[in-house]
């Protein structure tokens, strides 16, 4: 299919819907399960640790954002299969890092940050805005995700404007705080 056929593509509105729908209770659980994950603490068996993960989130945060700029290097060149790819594939390493992020967490006790002076400044600033805008953006991701999915294409364009840099910043913010809190880990 070219790409002027693929943009004249009708909408599925129902699947739209329905979508729409799953989306905001997937934004429900996802915030319920990380804000409530430091109050769980599940033991892990002898011999099995998660202490591994913090580097595989990084990893896949990274591979987040080089996913992301693909896309839109892919997008950019009318190559809307390759895009649809590299967005789906995005999304799927999100939710190995959230899966991963929420296994570690109600494993593992909490790493504080050790760093001092304006360094430690940078930290906080850095993970509070990589949290916030992370929580923030989840639904109008999901939501971007299915405009393009069901052939909303100026909805699909209108939203990624903007939720395109947030989420390419939370990818990257994530792992610049992964290696800043790395010499903390236990």
């Amino acid at each position: 299919m070219d790409y002027e056929d693929y943009l004249s593509s009708p909408p599925n509105l129902v699947l739209s819907n329905r979508l729409k729908t799953i989306a905001w209770v997937v934004t429900a659980v996802v915030l319920v399960t990380v804000g409530g994950m430091r109050q769980i603490k599940l033991p892990l068996p002898d011999g099995v640790s998660l202490a591994f993960l913090p580097a595989v989130h990084a990893v896949l945060n990274s591979l987040v954002a080089l996913l992301l700029v693909v896309a839109l290097v892919l997008v950019k060149r009318r190559n809307i299969a390759g895009h649809r790819r590299a967005t789906s594939a995005a999304m799927a390493c999100s939710v190995l890092f959230l899966v991963g992020y929420v296994a570690y967490h109600i494993t593992n006790e909490h790493t504080s940050f050790g760093g001092e002076g304006p360094i430690r400044y940078l930290y906080y600033t850095l993970l509070a805005t990589h949290i916030v805008l992370a929580a923030i953006s989840l639904p109008f991701i999901l939501y971007t995700w299915i405009y393009g999915a069901t052939n909303q294409f100026a909805a699909h364009r209108r939203l990624a404007k903007w939720i395109y840099p947030i989420w390419l910043y939370v990818a990257v913010s994530g792992p610049i705080c992964y290696l800043m809190l790395r010499p903390y880990y236990a």
